[in-house]
């Protein structure tokens, strides 16, 4: 039954809230409709590591995620995915759809930390410790 079936991790700015770093709301009808259909555990792992919205936008530059300025802000982002990965884990979510080419959420691609537009492979640091502890992770792109 839906009861027992793991709720679906969902970024939260893909749900219509606002936690995005430019404070934009998307509507995402795919996302939408899985909500409609699924329990949902809507997360912002950059709001739950402390950081506001509106925010700069950051990148993944290595091992690090900065913002235009040349600001570290990599403890906040392994915060928010640590506190992410708690939740997950108990509510006992075995998948999670992110939002696509996010220093936190992205999977597979994401910017290269030159703010130039230019995408490299890799993860966002959630989707990184996610998949690192068996969680199956997509973007709202391959739904």
């Amino acid at each position: 039954s839906k009861q027992n079936t793991p709720p679906l991790l969902v970024s939260a700015c893909l749900c219509n809230l606002y936690c995005r770093y430019n404070g934009e709301k998307i509507v995402n009808d795919a996302v939408l409709d899985l909500m409609r259909q699924n329990r949902v555990l809507p997360v912002c792992p950059e709001q739950l590591g402390g950081l506001p919205t509106p925010r700069p936008p950051s990148e993944r530059l290595g091992d690090k995620v900065v913002d235009p300025d040349g600001n570290d802000l990599t403890e906040a982002f392994r915060r928010g995915a640590r506190e992410t990965l708690t939740l997950a884990q108990t509510c006992n979510c075995r998948r999670a759809v992110l939002k696509a080419r996010s220093p936190s959420c992205g999977a597979n691609v994401i910017y290269d930390g030159t703010f130039t537009g230019k995408r490299v492979s890799g993860d966002g640091v959630t989707a990184e410790l996610l998949k690192a502890n068996g969680i199956e992770v997509m973007t709202e792109e391959e739904l």
